[in-house]
């Protein structure tokens, strides 16, 4: 497996925390009983659903200034949990650079999201970047 399967994987358990109720430990071995991870990835896929979970709220501060005409609490779920995702490791995860995350995000948005979502979502992270790299 890779990082951007680590990624995946991370992006579908996050994405269905908001529907079960279960704790979070249980909810994560129940996901990777049904979708197990290799030894190596389980780390990475540890690490993201971890901080963005703990974080969540930090991370929606960073990219909602900048949704034009939007309020983060309107955007799809698919979306927002993309966007924490990307956010997260451009904060914390320092070998990868930025514009992998946000590539990263936006292949997941083409893949799982509306074709208008790529689009902003591009262009939110590129402007969260641009002031990171400040």
């Amino acid at each position: 497996m890779s990082r951007r399967e680590a990624r995946e994987a991370a992006f579908a358990f996050l994405y269905q925390l908001d529907f079960r109720q279960e704790p979070i430990d249980e909810q994560k071995n129940m996901y990777l009983s049904v979708h197990p991870l290799d030894e190596e990835d389980l780390p990475y896929f540890n690490m993201i659903t971890d901080g963005v979970f703990e974080q969540a709220a930090k991370l929606d501060d960073v990219y909602a200034k900048y949704l034009k005409d939007w309020k983060q609490s309107r955007l799809p779920k698919v979306d927002v949990v993309l966007l924490r995702i990307a956010v997260y490791e451009m904060l914390h995860v320092e070998d990868i650079p930025l514009s992998v995350s946000i590539n990263e995000a936006v292949v997941l948005a083409k893949r799982y999201s509306s074709e208008e979502s790529k689009g902003y979502i591009n262009a939110v992270l590129g402007k969260v970047g641009q002031e990171l790299e400040k």
